[in-house]
């Protein structure tokens, strides 16, 4: 039997979600340059830029630093299994579902596993992490800096001083904030720091930056056992990405690519200028939120992520009408929650290329009319009126700094 299949013709979104998000034009281009093997001199070279490019937005000089050829969840993975073997101990602070995942890939290595606890919507205490830890020798201490579930970000100094006092090696999870909030991997001393192409960077899904100090490097180098991951084990994976350029496995070269692209268009903005950037259009967002009546998850601002805001379903409204409303009439996307979060509140990323005021200003109308129309009383405008007064106070601001 056979069955007639069209071309390709995916509908253009305006991904508003904690991940995948949408690409600058020119990330599209480069996924559609001519392939070149992995092993050509030429493309040798785009692997430089690339480790090049990616030091810069990690903020730090750590010779092993690489794309992996796999998710988020595949940074994750490789952070564990390369530091964790039998009769090691770790703790994991979890707080939202990703930073779950750390936990339960840590518990499928022969170590024992701690985990530190903290109610979705809230950061992990360092305190708490310090009391689990006293007495105990710590391999690693494991968090999300920003946890993509919930939308909470997680301030690193002061897990890096209980790391000291523990004698452990701190691995972040930047998978939600890497380019978009502030990190300085050198000088915040984080020993293993992954992350995602698809969020913040603004490239394809489908690999994970990781950086490695050389005291974690040493780590293992001393282990006594193999790697249980012959994929992931980062001491044979660098051969690859290493001065020498040893075969290991065939990379994705149309994703180095487009992740090469996007760092440049990180890069050409500058950090400083990015990690303001998501925090403005955040405020707009949440001020224009509120004004709708809506509540926030994460009530701290201090500890609200600027990439994914938690946005409380009202008593009444369906997750999915609402969702589906805004794909169908609008061609805008956003997340449900998950775990036990699912159909309690909306994710609404703001996050690379999709972190601009003309979007904010967009979704905010198009919430409105999608909120009355599901029968919940929105004051008109108020949403799209609060934040542009949010943008006018951040204006204000900003030029009496400049002055």
């Amino acid at each position: 039997m056979t069955q007639q299949i069209g071309e390709l013709a995916p509908p253009n979104r305006l991904m508003l979600t904690p991940g995948p998000s949408s690409m600058d034009p020119r990330v599209y281009r480069a996924l559609a340059a001519p392939l070149v093997g992995h092993l050509d001199p030429w493309f040798k070279g785009c692997m430089d830029d690339t480790q090049v490019l990616m030091r810069q937005i990690f903020q730090t000089e750590n010779r092993l630093t690489m794309p992996l050829s796999a998710s988020g969840s595949g940074g994750i993975e490789a952070s564990v299994v390369n530091t964790l073997e039998e009769g090691d101990e770790a703790i994991i602070c979890v707080n939202g579902v990703f930073s779950e995942r750390m936990a339960v890939i840590a518990s499928h290595t022969a170590a024992k596993v701690t985990k530190v606890e903290a109610p979705y919507g809230k950061p992990v205490d360092a305190e708490d992490v310090r009391r689990a830890g006293k007495g105990k020798k710590i391999k690693i201490v494991g968090l999300a800096q920003g946890e993509t579930s919930s939308g909470v970000l997680t301030q690193i100094a002061d897990f890096r001083k209980v790391a000291d006092e523990l004698g452990a090696l701190l691995v972040v999870d930047t998978v939600a904030s890497l380019a978009a909030v502030p990190l300085h991997v050198d000088r915040e001393r984080v020993d293993i720091c992954f992350s995602g192409t698809q969020k913040a960077i603004s490239a394809p899904p489908g690999m994970s930056p990781i950086t490695v100090s050389p005291r974690a490097e040493e780590v293992f180098r001393a282990r006594k056992t193999k790697v249980q991951s012959w994929y992931f084990d980062l001491t044979t994976a660098m051969n690859y990405w290493g001065k020498d350029r040893l075969y290991h496995h065939t990379p994705p070269v149309s994703l180095i690519y487009a992740l090469r692209e996007a760092m440049r268009i990180v890069m050409e903005e500058g950090l400083e200028a990015r990690w303001e950037r998501h925090r403005v259009n955040q405020l707009a967002l949440i001020a224009g939120i509120e004004a709708m009546g809506l509540e926030l998850l994460v009530k701290k601002p201090a500890d609200r992520l600027p990439t994914v805001t938690a946005v409380m379903i009202p008593d009444g409204i369906d997750d999915a009408k609402v969702r589906n409303q805004l794909l169908d009439e609008f061609n805008i996307e956003i997340a449900g929650g998950l775990g036990p979060l699912k159909a309690k509140i909306w994710r609404v990323g703001l996050m690379g290329h999709c972190s601009q005021k003309s979007y904010v200003l967009l979704f905010l109308a198009a919430m409105e009319k999608v909120l009355i129309d599901q029968g919940l009383r929105v004051p008109s405008g108020a949403g799209v009126g609060a934040a542009v007064q949010s943008y006018t106070h951040a204006h204000s601001e900003a030029a009496v700094v400049s002055r």
